[in-house]
């Protein structure tokens, strides 16, 4: 071997998640390389197998000295973008590595036009010797049908068993998409993995009682940036940070913190909540490309029914119809308008819009039409705001009470029952705010000392104090709020049980709130002449518009 150049070799090592779904894919396959389950050809692609393999080879070879290994574990051959491929390519044009060593071409790379450029272009011209042992190729003695047929063919080979790979783990997860199963790598907000099946959704009590609040803020009027204010003055974890307190390694979602209107509205909409599975909604390019583009919504894989609601059908189909016009808090009142979101001019279907109008010391509002208020056409249709409501209301108490005798109302609210799991969440949120609180006032405590002992400046202990003071106010704000919920919250099945008893009793309802006209009403429809149509949720054997 005196006289022979040396090599400085580096060895490179790789295996994917491709290697590992051949177990699911192909295990029983008449044919399949290995003990038919998958299993030989997993384990002799390990990384430890790989890197076992190349050390005894060198051991033989005297003319190669070895410099350093490259492991990217969990990257897929169908690219090059790999961290430790990457340094091993800044090694080699730096002129520290001369000589590649792989177990086989696949673990190289399956692209079969990036591979013959590395191999045939690339390294050549930078003087480095390629070897992969089992393939038996070694460009260094390799001669030209090696190096222009054999080579180009075992490439296009590996290309293809990349892409066949690809299909068939594209299929197996479009069979558990259909099964029902949750193939996110995380729970929704209002959500778990269920301990038993990673593949199963189940309640959050805590998070999902926070769902159910703000559906009940919207039907309640409160419009998506309404609600995501209210939730941050509570000091209530967003969807991202609430995943990340429970330990769970999350990236995703939007970079700010706290909740924003979108977050809101993305809840607001979701069909999980309904119990329902939605999935497939976007693909990969191709096998090459971890790019992802969106599918149309009629190839998306929707299941019913796969876990248990925390919405109702009922307060998911209000919040659709209210969503057709997001709230907005009256200035003058501090609390939404009576009639915001289902309220709409009869004859061009645009929203009725609240206007006031002030004489001396008297005021009264009218709701007319956005279109003539634009003027773009379409006629005033106004009408004033106690006129409507004694009008809405006289039709709403007759209808509740025709629906009481029927026992429509009855059955539906039967089925709400107080979350009583969620009473534990709001008390460890409680503790959660206490611990946060006790934190700042800690520190405030602490900062004495430090000034005593001149770690910290006078000016610098009051600056210090009072930002310490300020986020101990909104801790103990937070809680207090906190505490209010968890008192509404035992209080929210007596109170449904007792409002129905009293409403059984009575048959009649005399007065309904913002609240019981969203449950009931769909839309309220105003033409000329004060003419006012209502259409209800429920009307089995009844038109459905009511005329007033």
């Amino acid at each position: 071997m005196t006289g022979q150049p040396k090599f400085s070799a580096a060895m490179y090592l790789r295996l994917s998640r491709d290697d590992n779904a051949v177990k699911e894919t192909d295990a029983g396959k008449e044919g399949f390389y290995g003990a038919g389950d998958g299993t030989v050809k997993t384990e002799s692609n390990s990384i430890g197998s790989q890197r076992e393999l190349i050390r005894r080879f060198l051991q033989e070879q005297e003319e190669i000295e070895f410099y350093d290994s490259y492991a990217d574990d969990g990257y897929s051959g169908s690219n090059f973008d790999r961290p430790e491929f990457k340094r091993m390519i800044k090694d080699i044009e730096a002129g520290r590595v001369n000589c590649v060593i792989v177990k086989d071409l696949s673990r190289f790379g399956r692209d079969y036009i990036e591979t013959g450029r590395y191999l045939e272009k690339i390294f050549p011209s930078l003087g480095v010797r390629f070897i992969a042992l089992t393939d038996g190729y070694d460009s260094f003695f390799a001669d030209a049908g090696e190096q222009q047929i054999v080579l180009p063919v075992k490439n296009f080979i590996n290309d293809s068993y990349c892409r066949d790979i690809s299909v068939k783990v594209k299929s197996q997860l479009a069979v558990k998409r259909k099964a029902g199963e949750c193939l996110a790598p995380f729970a929704v907000y209002g959500y778990l993995k269920s301990p038993e099946n990673k593949n199963k959704l189940v309640p959050d009590a805590y998070a999902a009682e926070i769902v159910r609040r703000i559906y009940a803020w919207k039907i309640e009027g409160l419009g998506a940036f309404a609600i995501a204010k209210k939730l941050n003055e509570m000091h209530i974890l967003s969807p991202k940070e609430y995943k990340k307190s429970l330990g769970q390694n999350y990236r995703g979602g939007f970079l700010g913190e706290g909740w924003s209107s979108s977050t809101v509205k993305r809840i607001l909409t979701n069909e999980v909540y309904l119990g329902h599975l939605l999935q497939g909604k976007t693909e990969k390019i191709n096998y090459k490309l971890k790019k992802s583009v969106p599918k149309p919504k009629e190839e998306w894989i929707r299941v019913e029914n796969t876990h248990e609601p925390i919405i109702s059908a009922g307060d998911f189909e209000i919040v659709r119809n209210l969503l057709r016009t997001d709230g907005r808090i009256s200035p003058a009142d501090k609390q939404p308008a009576p009639f915001t979101g289902f309220l709409f001019c009869g004859d061009c279907g645009e929203q009725m819009i609240r206007r006031r109008v002030r004489y001396k010391e008297s005021g009264r509002v009218y709701y007319i039409c956005s279109t003539k208020n634009r003027g773009e056409g379409c006629s005033r249709h106004s009408i004033e705001e106690n006129i409507l409501k004694e009008l809405v209301e006289l039709t709403v108490c007759s209808y509740v009470n025709l629906l009481f005798r029927q026992e429509k109302l009855s059955e539906r609210a039967g089925k709400q029952k107080a979350d009583f799991k969620a009473l534990a969440g709001y008390r460890r949120e409680l503790v959660r705010l206490k611990q946060e609180q006790d934190k700042y006032e800690r520190l405030c405590e602490g900062l004495h000392d430090d000034l005593r002992q001149g770690i910290i400046t006078k000016d610098e202990e009051e600056r210090l104090l009072t930002g310490f003071r300020q986020k101990s106010e909104r801790f103990l704000t937070a809680r207090r709020e906190q505490t209010k919920l968890l008192g509404e919250a035992l209080r929210a099945g007596k109170a449904r049980a007792d409002s129905l008893a009293a409403f059984q009793r009575s048959l009649k309802l005399e007065k309904p709130d913002r609240h019981t006209l969203a449950g009931l009403v769909k839309e309220i429809r105003v033409y000329e002449n004060k003419r006012v149509e209502i259409d209800f949720y429920f009307r089995e054997d009844t038109p459905q518009g009511d005329a007033i």
